[in-house]
C-alpha cells in the first residue's frame, strides 16, 4: 500500500480532496436549501451561496493539502475559480432543466451534475490550477 500510494501521491491525496469536498457540496446545498426554503429563496439563489462557500473550501484543500503550492494565491484562485464559474454557468442552465422539464428534486439535480465537476476537475486542477510550471 506504502508502495502505490508513493507512486500515485498527488492522484491520491487529491481523490482524498475530492472525497473530503464532494461531501462537503453535497452536504452544503440541502443544508443551505433546507434553512433558507422557508424564507421563499429559489433554488438558483441557494446554488449560488452553496457554491461560492464550495469553492472557496475546495481551493483550499487543493492548494494546502493536494499540491501544496507557495505564493500565487490569486493567480491560482483565478485560474482554479474559472473551472467552476464555466461549469457554474452551466449549472445555471442545467439545474432549471433537471427540477422544471424533468420533474427531478433540486438536490437530487444538484449531485448528479456534481458527477461531472468531479470526473474532469483533476485534469484542469493539475495541468492549469496548481501547475509547477
Amino acid at each position: 500500500i506504502k508502495n502505490f500510494y508513493n507512486k500515485n501521491k498527488l492522484k491520491t491525496k487529491f481523490l482524498v480532496a475530492g472525497g473530503i469536498n464532494t461531501l462537503f457540496g453535497l452536504g452544503l446545498f440541502p443544508l443551505v436549501y433546507i434553512l433558507f426554503k422557508s424564507y421563499n429563496f429559489h433554488y438558483l439563489i441557494i446554488l449560488c451561496i452553496s457554491q461560492s462557500i464550495c469553492i472557496i473550501f475546495s481551493y483550499m484543500t487543493n492548494k494546502f493539502f493536494v499540491f501544496q503550492t507557495k505564493g500565487n494565491y490569486l493567480n491560482e484562485f483565478f485560474k482554479f475559480s474559472s473551472f467552476y464559474v464555466i461549469y457554474f454557468l452551466l449549472n445555471l442552465f442545467t439545474l432549471p432543466i433537471m427540477v422544471e422539464l424533468f420533474k427531478m428534486g433540486p438536490i437530487l439535480s444538484q449531485a448528479l451534475f456534481s458527477i461531472l465537476i468531479i470526473v474532469s476537475s483533476f485534469f484542469w486542477h493539475s495541468k492549469l490550477s496548481f501547475s509547477k510550471n
